[in-house]
């Protein structure tokens, strides 16, 4: 870790900065079942999201399946977020989730970070 700098000086390390404030919204469907087309499925309905967001500021951050037991008694899709625009993003979300036969129920939890330090360094490989 040489070389540590508290400011990005160089244009890549200005890009790789992290925003000061970070809002993460995670969805999480809980399914009646889980088999080989689920993950098919709900990475299908997150793409029809993504590509159809109308004007919604989101990032992507992960999607994956809990299966019971791990944290849940349920079988759990989870898609997490990154967005300032959680009214739109929940619209937006519902409507291509609403139909989802699978879904006995869709929660959400909201993560309101702020940076507190961030630093960068390079390592030699």
């Amino acid at each position: 870790m040489d070389n540590k700098i508290e400011e990005p000086k160089t244009t890549f390390e200005k890009k790789l900065a992290q925003e000061k404030y970070n809002v993460n919204v995670a969805f999480y469907v809980h399914l009646k079942e889980y088999n080989n087309t689920v993950r098919e499925e709900l990475d299908k309905r997150l793409e029809e999201v993504f590509f159809y967001s109308r004007g919604v500021e989101w990032k992507f951050d992960s999607f994956g399946i809990e299966k019971a037991g791990s944290r849940n008694k349920n079988i759990v899709g989870y898609f997490i977020f990154r967005t300032a625009n959680i009214s739109e993003l929940k619209k937006l979300f519902l409507e291509y989730f609403k139909d989802y036969e699978n879904a006995l129920k869709i929660t959400c939890s909201i993560a309101e970070y702020q940076k507190i330090n961030e630093s960068f360094f390079e390592l030699d490989v």
